[in-house]
C-alpha cells in the first residue's frame, strides 16, 4: 500500500495536469498497471506463472500498458498516459522513474537470463523510447523521445538519436571529439528533469560541422581561382 501512495505522490507531483489525489488514483491507467502489477509479481514470486500471466494481459487490454509479472518496479514510478508501454520480465526499475507513453523496456532476442534493462533511480524515459537489452541506465539520466538505446548509460547523462548517443554528462555537453560545454540548468528543473524540449541534437550538430567546411572550401577554391585568373592575365 506505501508503495502505490507513493506512486499517486508521484502523479500529483510531475503532472500539472492532476488537480487532486483522487484524481490521480483514478483517472490514470499507467498507476492501474502498476497496481496490478505489484499483485500480478507476488503471484509470479510463488510460481503462479500461468495466473499472473492472465492478469497481466487483462491489464493489458484494458489500459494499454503491458508489464510482465517478473519485471521488479520500485516506489513512485509514474507511467503517464500508458498506450503502447511494454516492460519486459527481467526488467528492473527503480524509485522515482518516469515513463511516458509508447516506451519500449526489451531485450534485443539473442540474449538469455537476464534480457531487458535496469533504470535505475530518478530516470525519464521520453515518449516512443526503446531501451533493449540486459544493460543499465544509470541514476538521473534522461532517455529523450524516440531514442533507441542499445547500450550502457552512466548516471547523470542525456541520451539522444538512433541509435542512441550521449549528449550531455554531468551537466555538460558531449561532443564526438571530446570537447565539452558547461550548461547551466535552468531554476525549477532541480531533481527529476522532465524537460523533453531542449536536448541537443548531434546529428544537427554535424551537419551544420559539414555545411561550415563546405564553405570553408568554396571560399579556398574561390581565392585559387581569382589566383589563377591574375596569373594568366600576366
Amino acid at each position: 500500500m506505501r508503495k502505490i501512495i507513493q506512486d499517486i505522490k508521484a502523479i500529483k507531483s510531475r503532472d500539472p495536469a492532476v488537480r487532486s489525489y483522487l484524481e490521480a488514483a483514478i483517472c490514470y491507467p499507467g498507476l492501474h498497471a502498476i497496481f496490478v502489477h505489484r499483485i500480478n509479481h507476488w503471484l509470479y514470486n510463488r510460481r503462479l506463472f500461468f495466473l499472473s500471466r492472465i492478469m497481466s494481459n487483462i491489464v493489458r487490454l484494458i489500459t494499454g500498458v503491458e508489464i510482465h509479472p517478473g519485471a521488479k518496479i520500485g516506489r513512485g514510478v509514474f507511467i503517464d498516459h500508458g498506450m503502447g508501454v511494454v516492460i519486459g520480465e527481467t526488467a528492473e526499475i527503480g524509485d522515482n522513474v518516469t515513463i511516458y507513453q509508447g516506451v519500449t523496456l526489451g531485450g534485443t532476442g539473442k540474449d538469455t537470463g537476464k534480457r531487458h534493462p535496469t533504470i535505475r533511480n530518478n530516470v525519464v524515459v521520453s515518449s516512443g523510447a526503446k531501451v533493449l537489452g540486459p544493460f543499465t541506465v544509470g541514476e538521473n539520466s534522461k532517455i529523450g523521445a524516440g531514442a533507441v538505446v542499445l547500450k550502457e548509460v552512466p548516471p547523470n547523462c542525456t541520451v539522444v538519436g538512433v541509435p542512441g548517443r550521449i549528449v550531455v554528462k554531468d551537466n555538460k555537453k558531449v561532443y564526438d571529439k571530446g570537447g565539452i560545454e558547461i550548461l547551466e540548468i535552468p531554476k525549477g528543473r532541480r531533481g527529476i528533469d522532465l524537460n523533453q524540449i531542449d536536448l541537443p541534437d548531434p546529428v544537427f550538430q554535424e551537419i551544420n560541422k559539414l555545411k561550415q567546411t563546405v564553405l570553408e572550401l568554396q571560399k579556398e577554391m574561390e581565392q585559387l581561382k581569382e589566383g589563377e585568373d591574375k596569373n594568366e592575365t600576366l
